[in-house]
């Protein structure tokens, strides 16, 4: 009779490895199921068209072990920081089931009070196991409506500090009547709040669904293991850019003056470290970052450039250390005005391109253009009272810089990764028709690889009333800059009828006017005069690239270009 051998040390280390692996791969899922219940039961667009959500599983310490796929950088990585606040108001011991915390203060969340975080902890047969975190960016919050002209926080909206939405399992109402009461679309924003609930109660349920199929009583084990192989990981890829100090910066539109973001990074093998001294004063306006944002775009370049495929948890962020001075426009001081603060935030992963081009200059690409957002409101002619009216934000991009050996994606959101609304959601919503929107052609930078493309929205008030266009845009007067040799993308710009608009503040379109956007171009990568005739010519078939700029630009003669008539 044969007896089954007991299998060796390595054979047994093999399959702990293994079932590690695909534990680990569990809590990814359950995250992203967290994420995509979020997106099912919202009810504002930025949730449920664009995505603009954040998802993710904490140790009971406060330490993010896994995040959802779905979601934005400035959500997922302030997220990450905020844990640890709420757990330090209420500490995990004082914690039961069926709590829900939340907070919009922009110091301890996302960096403005639009956006809304939402803490569930969660238990595994009466024992508290983990912490589940969400966020998502609500349609109104009260005060002056989102724009940049707000001087205060206390002027933006409706501020809420680290409290209770529920307590074991019943909704604290006396809190969601005065969010009621303070909002214009109290409908939307409620219902968002009661979404992030029910997103961290799914991943509660799934991750204890999961502990009982593979018989574990706690996740700290397994989180040590997530974290040991992800900081060994991050150590690695920190370890092909070469040690040293490189400086950048970044002249930006801004809003009442120009901004200069400066920037000195310093690599070794124990990690990055990114100081922001030298960048401008905080604004009087409402385009200040505070500083748990400038942390999560600027580590978010680190991870494109040098480690994407490395796990963005509590071990990766925490090699990359972000500091600012106090006062300047990314270490924005409390009570200071932040609604815009996407604008200056989400030009740092290319100022933090700047320096790595220098280390790793295979890696990086061209300068692109943070969202333009039309953050479009108003009330319907045949409508009345609180509610009655419209307050839509829909996602349209400029494009993406060249990137070594491919061109710049169009119309595409980078750094964000926030979808772009479709126009038929906005008209169904709302009395806008947008007459057209499509592509702009040359407005990427020339270069061997070519610029991503901006596009062309047209937007008609069909309503008898005006509507409000609140701009928070950049790019109008400093372009994306071109590396290598390559151009810079075409300017963004904005008119109604034909009237030119400032770039940051609220307007109003009145009856029968027409909006025109015309998003930024990605900068260019590289010497166009090597971009191949054959991609030179597709261009132009393509409509990307007129004739008069290969000839300009790409210095094509008209007989090499005629060639490209026969591709018609």
């Amino acid at each position: 009779m044969n007896h089954p051998q007991s299998p060796s040390a390595t054979e047994t280390g093999s399959v702990d490895a293994v079932r590690r692996q695909v534990m680990w791969n569990r809590l990814i899922a359950v995250v992203e199921e967290q994420a995509q219940t979020l997106i099912r039961a919202a009810f504002s667009t930025a949730a449920r068209e664009a995505g603009d959500v954040s998802a993710g599983l904490f140790t009971v310490e406060g330490d993010m072990v896994a995040q959802a796929v779905t979601g934005t950088p400035g959500h997922i990585n302030t997220m990450a920081a905020a844990v640890a606040h709420f757990l330090q108001r209420f500490p995990a011991a004082q914690l039961r089931e069926g709590d829900v915390l939340i907070t919009n203060d922009p110091w301890l969340g996302t960096g403005h009070l639009f956006d809304f975080t939402v803490v569930t902890p969660a238990f595994h047969h009466e024992q508290l196991v983990g912490i589940f975190a969400s966020t998502t960016h609500v349609p109104d919050i009260g005060g002056r409506r989102a724009s940049p002209d707000a001087r205060e926080i206390f002027e933006e909206g409706l501020r809420i500090p680290i409290c209770k939405l529920m307590r074991e399992g019943a909704i604290d109402e006396t809190l969601l009547d005065v969010i009621r009461v303070n909002v214009r679309e109290p409908v939307q924003v409620v219902g968002d709040l009661l979404a992030l609930a029910a997103c961290n109660d799914m991943g509660a349920r799934r991750l204890s669904q999961m502990m009982d199929e593979f018989g574990l009583r706690e996740i700290g084990t397994l989180a040590r293991y997530i974290f040991g192989a992800t900081r060994q990981a991050m150590l690695d890829a920190i370890g092909t850019v070469r040690p040293g100090t490189y400086h950048s910066r970044m002249r930006i539109d801004g809003h009442e003056a120009p901004v200069d973001l400066v920037l000195k990074m310093s690599v070794d093998a124990q990690g990055i470290t990114l100081d922001f001294d030298g960048t401008s004063a905080q604004s009087a306006f409402g385009i200040n970052v505070p500083l748990c944002y400038t942390a999560a775009y600027a580590c978010f370049g680190v991870k494109c450039a040098i480690a994407p495929q490395v796990p963005n948890n509590a071990a990766s962020l925490g090699l990359v250390t972000v500091q600012a001075p106090q006062g300047c426009i990314l270490h924005a001081q409390d009570p200071c005005a932040v609604t815009a603060r996407h604008v200056i935030g989400q030009m740092l992963p290319d100022l933090v391109f700047g320096c790595l081009h220098q280390a790793v200059p295979d890696k990086v690409p061209a300068e692109g253009t943070p969202l333009w957002l039309l953050v479009l409101s108003g009330a319907r002619a045949e409508s009345a009272g609180r509610g009655a009216g419209y307050a839509l934000t829909s996602f349209h991009n400029g494009g993406t810089g060249a990137r070594p050996g491919l061109d710049g994606l169009s119309a595409t959101s980078f750094p964000s990764g926030v979808k772009t609304v479709p126009v038929e959601i906005v008209e169904t919503l709302s009395p806008l028709l947008f007459v057209s929107k499509e592509l702009r052609p040359d407005s990427g930078g020339v270069g061997r690889w070519r610029g991503g493309l901006g596009q062309t929205l047209r937007v008609r008030n069909l309503d008898e009333r005006p509507f409000r266009f609140a701009a928070m845009l950049d790019r109008v007067v400093h372009a994306p800059r071109g590396r290598d040799q390559g151009g810079e993308g075409a300017l963004g710009r904005v008119h109604v009828s034909g009237r030119p608009l400032g770039s940051m503040g609220a307007h109003e379109i009145a009856a029968g006017e027409e909006l025109s956007i015309e998003t930024p171009g990605g900068g260019g990568l590289g010497d166009p005069r090597e971009r191949p005739l054959e991609m030179v010519l597709a261009d132009i078939q393509a409509g990307y690239v007129s004739p008069e700029q290969a000839q300009s630009a790409y210095r094509r003669t008209p007989e090499e270009l005629s060639a490209s008539t026969h591709l018609r």
